[in-house]
């Protein structure tokens, strides 16, 4: 189990036994809303939360987006897996690879967004979660971020990888925002450096 970051807290991605990671994976997830039907039954409500990851320069220019219309960055360092529509299954419903000594040496900062494309706000939406793993080491769970019950925002600035040095740190960021998708996030995300 990985460290549950706050809002702001920042650590170091290195491996335990020491060394660089070299491979992380953004994981998001989330359920579909449970409503309480006119019979006493309940019948269940999609929810289209979108993972994005903004590149940045140092001199806060996007470089790129990764997103469901974009899987791949231009250097196909980062990698979507493509879009869940509704939140149906397990454990993460999109995921964003990151190959991090791949990534051009222009990137300074890549911030992962998330977006409810569908309208719901996190006051509604169930169990959702942004984790950051060790995709090298069995996707070892590195930290955890809870998006649930975050308040009545449609999205979230969620975290930032950063440059520093040889290495990247990890910041848990939890910026609230109203954007569908994350080109209308690109100003807030830049205000998170």
């Amino acid at each position: 189990m990985g460290v549950n970051l706050t809002k702001g807290q920042t650590v170091s991605l290195v491996k335990q036994g020491g060394g660089e990671l070299s491979q992380v994976r953004m994981g998001l997830g989330w359920d579909a809303i449970k409503k309480k039907g006119l019979f006493g039954g309940t019948k269940e409500v999609s929810v289209d939360l979108d993972a994005s990851a903004l590149l940045f320069a140092a001199d806060k220019r996007v470089l790129d987006v990764v997103y469901y219309g974009n899987l791949r960055s231009a250097d196909n360092s980062l990698i979507h897996t493509g879009d869940n529509l509704t939140g149906a299954g397990d454990g993460d419903d999109e995921s964003i690879m990151v190959d991090l000594p791949r990534v051009s040496p222009q990137v300074a900062h890549i911030v992962f967004v998330v977006s409810s494309y569908s309208g719901q706000n996190f006051s509604q939406i169930e169990n959702a979660f942004a984790r950051v793993v060790d995709s090298a080491d069995r996707d070892k769970e590195l930290v955890r971020y809870q998006l649930t019950g975050s308040g009545t925002h449609t999205a979230v600035i969620m975290a930032r990888l950063s440059r520093q040095g040889a290495g990247w740190t990890f910041t848990a960021i939890g910026n609230p925002g109203n954007a569908r998708t994350a080109d209308q996030l690109v100003p807030l995300a830049a205000q998170t450096f």
